[in-house]
């Protein structure tokens, strides 16, 4: 499995297990994501039979909540913006992300912003529509998560910056 983790935070932020595809021409990996059933803290149902020895599951009437699948497993932090706030850190944060690229890849460096570029306009033409998430570090300087939803209304997707990641195997 590939663990995307954030280049400044080491936040982990999203991994492969969601079907990752990478957009903006290879800038930004989107993930699509799922609303799930969480009971009391447990772990997410993602739907699994229960075990032949464990036998059938017990039904409690505990406190059901539903969340989102990689929000919740990555214990992301929900973060506010207005178009101007958002402006503001975006634009640093692409500086932070430019100058890393500068010294760890280079050859990086103009596929991020142009790709990075193309999509900051797509996030602002319905800007409304996203929500916004930090790392569990809460780190200000590091990535903000951006979450909207497919054409559908229904489905969930989460996008990231790839270059602001260094991806690890486990």
């Amino acid at each position: 499995m590939l663990i995307y983790k954030d280049i400044f935070s080491d936040d982990e932020l999203l991994s492969d297990a969601y079907d990752v595809t990478e957009v903006a021409g290879g800038a930004v990996v989107e993930a699509n994501c799922q609303l799930v059933q969480v009971k009391d803290g447990a772990d997410v149902d993602i739907g699994a039979n229960p075990s032949a020895e464990a036998g059938e599951d017990d039904v409690d009437d505990g406190t059901t909540e539903t969340v989102n699948n990689v929000v919740y497993s990555f214990n992301l932090q929900p973060t506010t913006f207005d178009k101007k706030s958002f402006m503001v850190y975006i634009k640093s944060y692409m500086k932070k992300v430019k100058a890393y690229l500068n010294e760890h890849d280079p050859d990086q460096v103009e596929v991020f912003e142009k790709g990075a570029t193309a999509y900051v306009k797509k996030v602002l033409k319905s800007f409304k529509d996203w929500e916004f998430y930090t790392g569990e570090s809460m780190d200000p300087d590091a990535m903000v998560v951006l979450l909207n939803y497919r054409e559908d209304g229904t489905t969930p997707f989460v996008a990231i910056w790839k270059h602001g990641t260094k991806q690890e195997k486990i």
